[in-house]
């Protein structure tokens, strides 16, 4: 299975909140695998099998990794892939907070709340920028109110693994 196994786990967040609660499910030893992992890539000798994409992303949080303050442990994970420069969106919610933008009497307020940052920061980035965001919920708004496509930490974490094996990075 590589490097990562049935006992490993790179988890975002595992000193805090959510991220506890993860590596919970993976017992006693998987938590100490978390927090080793974390603290030695802090250090700088964490070894991944990552491969190098030059490539910005732009990282919008979502309120539960915002409110539970596990933003810094998602930025560090992106950090680890080689050559990818993370920039981090100051922005409160998105405005769609689950199907609340969808609701013909809270439309104009989710789209207004997306508009005080987060929208205009991502039309404002480079057409080849990644754009990040771990809410289902800031991904359709961020299609919809800007027209780009934002994906999932963890899909970025692939790419870089899949790079590795002569895959193209998208």
């Amino acid at each position: 299975m590589g490097w990562l196994d049935r006992k490993r786990a790179l988890v975002a967040g595992a000193g805090s909140g959510i991220g506890r609660a993860v590596l919970a499910a993976f017992g006693a030893e998987g938590a100490r695998v978390g927090a080793l992992e974390r603290d030695e890539a802090k250090a700088g000798r964490l070894k991944l099998p990552l491969v190098e994409i030059k490539k910005r992303a732009l990282l919008h949080g979502h309120c539960h990794q915002k409110s539970f303050n596990t933003m810094s442990d998602v930025e560090a994970t992106l950090r680890l892939v080689p050559g990818l420069e993370v920039e981090t969106i100051e922005s409160s919610c998105c405005g769609m907070a689950g199907s609340f933008g969808y609701h013909t009497d809270t439309i104009d307020v989710s789209f207004a709340m997306g508009e005080l940052s987060l929208l205009p920061a991502v039309r404002k980035a480079p057409g080849d920028a990644i754009i990040v965001a771990d809410g289902t919920s800031c991904r359709h708004q961020i299609h919809d109110g800007a027209s780009r496509d934002a994906i999932h930490v963890a899909r970025v974490l692939q790419m870089s693994l899949q790079s590795q094996h002569g895959a193209a990075v998208q």
